[in-house]
């Protein structure tokens, strides 16, 4: 199971970086946005400085056309590293610059997929990566877990290399679901990961542990007992 955060906030990633088991780091502009308008090459330098090389980075290319897709991601390449995956939504444009780059040896995360027919597709065009959009789906009334499932089974099928990262989480019960019918990697927003770290009944059983470690041994830790 593949972990990652949907942020570009370099504290957080420091945070949870150190914290958790961390795969890599998402991003899109509507991400970046949120951090004011960085410098953006310089910005994902730094992201990648925090992770390292081994972590995946997921850029998304802004472009409207194949070929300025595939500019977009030249440039994100030539900026950053030859490791980073080039996010690339899932219509014609998309596809026809994720065949384009796959031949280059490009890595591919193929985004904004509703249905197994796009999903289908992208595995067929070779993207590493499928990211369907959960919470997305459910708003638009589209059975998450089941698209989720079809697309491991096809994925299965196919012996292909091809993972799902689920992305567009609004709580942990989604994240959950996704991981349960397939996915294989799931991206998640820090408010998403500190709400399922924080939730009252947690911060009560540490508090009633506590409060009875003290009534035995006082105020002090296993590792200050004389």
């Amino acid at each position: 199971m593949e972990i990652l955060i949907d942020t570009v906030n370099l504290d957080e990633i420091k945070k949870y970086n150190q914290m958790l088991n961390l795969s890599g780091v998402t991003s899109n502009p509507t991400i970046i946005k949120k951090e004011g308008k960085v410098d953006f090459f310089e910005h994902l330098r730094q992201v990648r400085e925090i992770i390292g090389p081994e972590k995946t980075l997921h850029v998304q290319a802004v472009g409207a056309t194949a070929q300025e897709i595939i500019a977009d991601a030249h440039r994100v390449l030539k900026e950053i590293d030859q490791q980073v995956y080039i996010k690339i939504p899932t219509n014609e444009q998309g596809l026809e610059a994720m065949k384009t780059l796959k031949s280059e040896g490009v890595h591919i995360t193929a985004t904004a997929i509703y249905t197994v027919f796009q999903g289908e597709l992208a595995i067929a065009a070779g993207a590493d990566y499928l990211a369907p959009y959960y919470n997305r789906m459910l708003n638009m009334n589209i059975d998450a877990p089941q698209v989720i499932a079809e697309l491991a089974h096809a994925i299965s099928l196919s012996a292909s290399q091809t993972k799902i990262l689920a992305a567009s989480f609004h709580n942990v019960a989604q994240v959950t679901a996704a991981i349960k019918n397939g996915a294989q990697a799931v991206t998640i927003g820090t408010d998403v990961v500190a709400a399922g770290l924080n939730a009252p009944m947690i911060a009560a059983a540490v508090t009633d542990f506590k409060k009875d470690w003290v009534s035995l041994y006082g105020d002090q830790t296993i590792a200050d007992l004389k």
